[in-house]
């Protein structure tokens, strides 16, 4: 067995997932364990998720993993949660009690135009490697007797910590590989080839569907390093304030998105909202990254904040995010005040209360509501429900 893929066998063996994959694995020919999994394994460094080849039908490797094969004298097997399948290209995500693993059959693509989703038929596992991203990432063991097979260059550039596409028209085929390649380079702190390099100064995002950057950018903010990832990124309407972005991350809450705040404080004032949509990020995340982009004004209106009622005027239904970057922006002080105490503040007491007390139904009982949250906002009511329904009861 090849000094490698001994690495790769026994490292797996401990890896998320991995002893499920290998109990799935075992007695099936043509299994091949690929991509950033191999590339990791041999760093020593845990893999985000398993990659798997077949070279022929994926079905019975799919369905022992769906139902939770273990190996023998293990501990019982837990039913996957999850297997989704994709026909379109003949691959397949199995979630299972340990972790993901993607499966997929040996297959050629072709590209019909630069940047679409490419056609995909069965083919060798060499021209499955050969139709990857990065020499680094076309590495596969396989997981019946740890054989490696590699494209050229392979090995040598994941010792020398190197990034190269595997051919001059990678970029153009699949413009996606630039974002991948700056998202590589930050991760993994390799050095990219001086051709690959002159590829990529030389090629555009052009052609590329906003779903498939917006994907991407996905993968871009969740990096460890998400700032230097986006600053390597090349053909997108993004402006790095790299303090601005921590002085927000340290105020942003354990309940707040992290991610779509850096990215709307990279994009605030560069783009549009047609192109926001076009990434097809959910209703929910487009108004994140909207409110982000008026940090500014709500920064001003923060600072002329005198008093915690005031302040909850300003931001009782702005999302934490904005007000993380507009705390950044100048009002800190105000920022943390509401991230961490205020926005917390809730009243005993409900409308059924004040419905229960005499008060008719109508606007009158959330205004008297609000008053009296502004009241215990501000401090000036004792502590409890009663002093809550003596205030809400009384007069303005």
């Amino acid at each position: 067995m090849d000094r490698r893929g001994r690495t790769v066998l026994e490292a797996l063996d401990g890896a998320p997932a991995g002893r499920e994959l290998l109990a799935a694995a075992a007695g099936l020919e043509g299994v091949h364990l690929v991509g950033g999994a191999v590339r990791d394994l041999l760093r020593g460094t845990a893999p985000r998720e398993l990659d798997v080849v077949v070279e022929d039908d994926p079905a019975t490797l799919i369905g022992r993993l769906a139902a939770g094969a273990q190996p023998s004298g293990s501990d019982p097997p837990g039913a996957a949660q999850t297997t989704v399948r994709h026909a379109r290209f003949d691959t397949a995500t199995v979630t299972t009690s340990g972790g993901r693993i993607d499966i997929a059959r040996s297959r050629r693509e072709r590209y019909p135009t630069p940047g679409a989703l490419p056609e995909v038929e069965p083919a060798p596992l060499a021209e499955d490697l050969g139709r990857r991203d990065f020499t680094v990432n076309a590495i596969a063991v396989d997981l019946a007797d740890g054989t490696v097979r590699a494209a050229p260059h392979a090995l040598e550039d994941l010792e020398a910590g190197r990034l190269r596409v595997l051919h001059d028209r990678s970029f153009l085929e699949d413009p996606t590989r630039l974002l991948r390649l700056a998202r590589y380079r930050v991760r993994l702190g390799f050095a990219v080839e001086t051709e690959t390099a002159a590829l990529a100064a030389a090629s555009s995002l052009d052609g590329l569907s906003g779903a498939r950057i917006g994907a991407e950018l996905r993968l871009a903010l969740l990096e460890p390093d998400p700032l230097a990832v986006l600053a390597g990124l090349d053909g997108l309407p993004l402006l790095i304030d790299a303090g601005l972005a921590r002085c927000a991350t340290q105020l942003l809450p354990g309940d707040g998105r992290v991610d779509l705040m850096i990215l709307g404080a990279a994009t605030r004032g560069l783009t549009t909202e047609a192109w926001l949509e076009s990434l097809e990020f959910t209703a929910r995340e487009r108004d994140v990254v909207l409110a982000v982009w008026d940090a500014e004004r709500l920064a001003g209106a923060m600072a002329g904040a005198a008093r915690a009622s005031d302040l909850h005027a300003v931001l009782g239904r702005q999302p934490v995010e904005a007000v993380a970057v507009a705390g950044a922006l100048g009002p800190g002080e105000a920022a943390r005040s509401w991230l961490e105490d205020l926005r917390q503040v809730r009243l005993e007491i409900g409308g059924d209360d004040l419905l229960a007390a005499g008060v008719p139904p109508g606007p009158q009982v959330g205004r008297r509501l609000a008053r009296t949250l502004a009241r215990k906002l501000d401090g000036e009511l004792g502590g409890g429900r009663e002093a809550e329904l003596a205030s809400a009861l009384g007069p303005p």
